[in-house]
């Protein structure tokens, strides 16, 4: 009676660690599978602005925009003001930035207030729903060309800038940045130049 084996356990010699796989899972890329989608959306955030910086950690300004884009701050549960409070909570004392670590702290914070009535657990997953696969609004997308197609017309320039252009638009060069003596006898800008032996 004493060689038989209970159920669900390993066979002799078989390695008792082998025969659950799941034992691994918490040091492997299965347990952290969940939170991948919004730690990349974090790391998004995180360099919007400064593409210098790794990507490990998160502004303040950042960290707003992010719950602001995302619908974690709804103006109404959660504000702007809640935000900053509890990014100030989480953040070390004398930094100016969160990880990803205190960020998931902070979401902690706010998804009771951001989905009230919900069990924490549950909030918390919904919160993460809002976040996961996002990034900043205009990233990756040029600016209209209507939008600065005025900056670049110089027949709507006005002034000594007007000067340095011809009809067609077509720049001067130094004729039009350089103040050229004028030796015809006419004064300055007279439309009537050149035509007193046509008249007389």
């Amino acid at each position: 009676a004493g060689a038989q084996q209970a159920p669900g356990k390993a066979a002799p010699g078989g390695g008792g660690e082998a025969a659950t796989p799941q034992h691994w899972l918490p040091r492997g890329c299965g347990a952290r599978a969940p939170m991948s989608g919004v730690e990349e959306a974090f790391r998004k955030f995180a360099t919007y602005g400064d593409t210098a910086t790794s990507g490990s950690d998160m502004t303040g300004k950042n960290f707003s925009k992010m719950c602001k884009e995302c619908g974690v701050m709804d103006g109404k549960a959660v504000t702007s003001t809640d935000v900053d409070i509890v990014f100030n909570k989480v953040k070390t004392k004398g930094t100016r930035t969160i990880t990803f670590a205190q960020f998931q702290q902070a979401m902690k914070e706010l998804c009771s207030k951001r989905f009230k009535g919900k069990a924490p657990e549950e909030a918390l997953q919904a919160l993460y729903g809002l976040i996961e696969g996002k990034e900043p609004a205009n990233v990756g997308k040029s600016t209209k060309a209507g939008a600065v197609e005025w900056l670049t017309d110089a027949s709507k320039y006005t002034g000594s800038h007007k000067e340095r252009f011809d009809e067609r638009g077509k720049g001067k060069g130094l004729a039009g940045r350089e103040e050229r003596a004028d030796h015809s006898g006419y004064v300055g800008a007279y439309k009537g130049a050149g035509t007193y032996d046509q008249t007389h």
